[in-house]
């Protein structure tokens, strides 16, 4: 009867450490929680929102991203405006990739919360901030969707691929945000 029971028991405890160790490894090597700390991407995303972020699969751009601030020892949630090898150009609150224009419908909200005649982001070229005319090999440049308050790349540059940790892939919490942010 005792044997019977410490086998039942054992084989309980190699069941949970089993799942301990696929848990480990799926989130060191697949997807990680996360929570996002200040108001950079609002309303996208909010102060102390709770996501998921893949750490497999390309970055595009548009895409958020979680990244290891390269000034300072935290984690940063961005969206990825520029990918390598591009130009970029914002002229009137208009953003501008290797010369054409694009819509950044996730700035809406922002901009109808300025005052009239004013911009939520400066005028600025690529070379103007960076000293480059394109993104480099292996690197990104990324932008907070709340321009005005965002520590982004205008400030600190270009950040490198190998400092990306994943793509954001869902917001779980708060509830009311359950899905995919855009």
């Amino acid at each position: 009867m005792l044997e019977r029971l410490l086998k039942g028991a054992f084989s309980y405890l190699a069941t949970f450490a089993a799942a301990l160790v696929l848990a480990g490894i799926c989130r060191h090597f697949l997807f990680s929680p996360v929570t996002v700390y200040g108001e950079s991407m609002s309303p996208t995303l909010a102060n102390h929102e709770k996501v998921i972020v893949s750490k497999v699969g390309e970055i595009h751009r548009f895409d958020i991203i979680v990244f290891h601030a390269p000034d300072e020892d935290a984690y940063y949630v961005k969206r990825v405006i520029g990918l390598p090898g591009d130009s970029l150009e914002i002229k009137n609150d208009t953003l501008y990739i290797n010369g054409n224009p694009y819509a950044e419908p996730y700035l809406k909200q922002n901009k109808a919360n300025i005052e009239e005649g004013s911009k939520l982001t400066g005028d600025f070229t690529l070379k103007e901030i960076t000293g480059k005319s394109t993104v480099p090999k292996d690197s990104f440049f990324v932008m907070g969707d709340n321009r005005r308050i965002s520590k982004d790349s205008r400030m600190f540059k270009f950040i490198s691929a190998k400092s990306v940790v994943g793509k954001v892939e869902l917001s779980y919490y708060p509830l009311k945000d359950l899905g995919m942010p855009k």
